[in-house]
């Protein structure tokens, strides 16, 4: 079973076991515009929660995508540096950004839940 839980810079964490699967949000994604180029995290490389782990350009802007948990690099979606738009057609599918491993499983209880997500964007 896996839970889904957001960050206030708009990643969206989805929690496998030890596990999490790294994106951003819709709403992201519509704010960014086309995405013309990810930069991923090296898998192996470890990152504390709120630092800068992978960079997402558009035609509007860069952004910086941040380790919403601390942990390590598990994995990197390697279709996004040939296929960026899928960050645009599928945010919180197919354009996944990375996987990391938890090291300290509670500082997902500070990342807010859909409701709170959306409330949070004033949707």
């Amino acid at each position: 079973m896996s839970t889904v839980k957001f960050t206030a810079d708009h990643e969206w964490v989805q929690v496998t076991g030890t596990t999490a699967r790294v994106g951003i949000t819709q709403y992201a994604q519509e704010q960014l515009g086309d995405v013309v180029f990810v930069e991923l995290p090296a898998v192996g490389a470890t990152f504390a929660q709120g630092k800068e782990a992978a960079v997402v350009e558009s035609v509007k802007a860069a952004s910086d995508i941040y380790a919403p948990v601390s942990g390590t690099i598990a994995a990197v979606n390697t279709a996004l540096p040939d296929n960026p738009s899928l960050v645009n057609s599928d945010p919180q599918g197919e354009g996944w950004f990375f996987e990391i491993t938890l090291s300290n499983p509670s500082e997902l209880d500070g990342l807010m839940d859909e409701a709170a997500y959306q409330a949070h964007i004033g949707a």
